[in-house]
This record gives structure tokens, sequence and C-alpha cells, in this order.
């Protein structure tokens, strides 16, 4: 059974382990016109770390497609196609490949949206020129991703967000809208949509205190790329992906979100 959860919330610091072996994160609900009460939400935004083997999907193959989906308010907040590179305990590998089509936030007029509102609605996009190759590890929050163009390796990209989620079509994050960029010779880095995050503190999206987490997340994640950390200090320029794979597409059910 589907149904659409209108919760809003926001990660806090704290992430404990459950009885049934889950990644538990204290989380601030949300709802109109309620005050805001720490609650505990058991493996939303983060990995299971030892699911019995009978629930939830298991371990993917590569060359499976899944769907990577941002989910906001028990929403599909955004939503892309992905191939499975490497799916093991530690790390989780997805290609998404340049000009793939996804599903996008945009308002009633069709304008494309950055930072979640009261209502959207999802349309078709298609992606850029990059090819994007994704690392991402259980129990943190964010994700590593390296930029390819027709030149090889362009940029690595830290996308800051909630650990992924195993779901029936592909994997599920939050978004925390702070990113940070390094280039391809990892001799810099920088913050980007600093913007984006001061407008959702703004707007109650999340608090300063969520602010301030994601910034520490960041900086750690600068160090995991530059101090070449395991799996960066491999040279991963001449990753390439594997010409047997097709182009992939979302699956049927990546609109369904479970309750």
């Amino acid at each position: 059974m589907f149904e659409r959860d209108r919760r809003r919330y926001s990660p806090s610091p704290t992430c404990v382990k459950t009885d049934d072996g889950h990644a538990s994160w204290n989380l601030h609900v949300r709802g109109a016109g309620a005050r805001e009460r720490p609650r505990r939400l058991v493996a939303m935004g983060s990995t299971p770390i030892a699911a019995p083997p009978d629930e939830g999907p298991g371990r993917r193959r590569p060359g499976d497609v899944v769907a990577i989906r941002e989910i906001w308010d028990g929403r599909v907040w955004y939503a892309r196609p992905a191939v499975v590179v490497k799916d093991e305990p530690n790390l989780t590998m997805l290609h998404v490949p340049p000009g793939v089509t996804c599903m996008e936030p945009v308002d009633d007029l069709g304008r494309p949206l950055r930072i979640p509102t009261d209502d959207w609605r999802l349309t078709d996009a298609r992606r850029g020129t990059t090819s994007m190759l994704s690392f991402a590890f259980p129990d943190t929050p964010y994700a590593v991703i390296l930029g390819y163009d027709e030149d090889g390796l362009r940029e690595y990209y830290i996308n800051l967000e909630s650990p992924l989620t195993p779901s029936p079509p592909g994997y599920d994050t939050i978004e925390h809208l702070l990113d940070v960029t390094i280039p391809a010779d990892r001799s810099s880095w920088s913050w980007k949509d600093e913007d984006e995050l001061e407008e959702a503190v703004t707007k109650g999206l999340f608090t300063e205190e969520d602010a301030a987490w994601f910034r520490y997340w960041g900086e750690r994640a600068v160090e995991h790329v530059l101090l070449r950390e395991p799996p960066f200090d491999e040279d991963w320029s001449g990753w390439r992906p594997d010409p047997a794979w097709d182009e992939p597409r979302l699956p049927e059910d990546w609109d369904l979100v479970p309750v």
C-alpha cells in the first residue's frame, strides 16, 4: 500500500542504532500550525545496517537499473535513472549517463524549482552532457559525485544529503541543498548553493542547527577527497561505464512511496 505522507522534517546531528539494526536519526517533524517537536523516525533517510534478509530489497547487481529519488514531505521531489556499478555493505556506486530523462519539480507555471514549496508537480527533464559516477557510504550524509565530460574527469562534486535508503525502485535520500565543488586536480574547494540553504532556513525547511551540521559534514567530505582516503586513493580519471549497459530509464514504480 502506498500513499503520500505530508510531513515536513529535517535531520538533527544525532544518529543512533536501534535494536533491529537500523540507523535512526532524531528528526524535527513539523506539521501545519504545529510546534516543532523532536521525534525519532527509524531508517528514514538512513541505510539499514543489518536488515533481516526477508525485509526490503536485496543487494543490487552491476548493470541493474534503479531510480535515485529525492524525497520531501513523503513525496518524490526529484527522480533520476541510474545504473548500479557496485552495491556492497560499505559502498554504493551508481552511474547516471548524460542525456537521460529525469523527473524534476516545477511550479504551476512550469518553472523549475530548486527549493521545496507547499506544492509542486513533476515533469520530464533531460540531463546535461556530464556523465556522473557517485559514491555513497552507509550512515554518511553526503555523496561524492565524479563528473566526466568528453575530455575525462572534470570535477568532484559533494552532494550533502541523507544516507541512501534502499527502496523498491532503487535508492532514496533527502537533499540538504548545500554542495561542494572540487576541481579534478584537487587543488582547492568551494561551497556551492549557500544561498539556497540560507533561503531554506529562512522558510523554516531546515534549522540553523541543521545548516551547521550540513557544513560540518561538507568539510568532512572535503577531507575525504583531498586526503585521498579510500576509495579516492585510486585513480578514477579513466573510469568508463560498461559499454554493454543500456541507457537507463526510470522504473515503472519510481513514483510510489511506501507507507
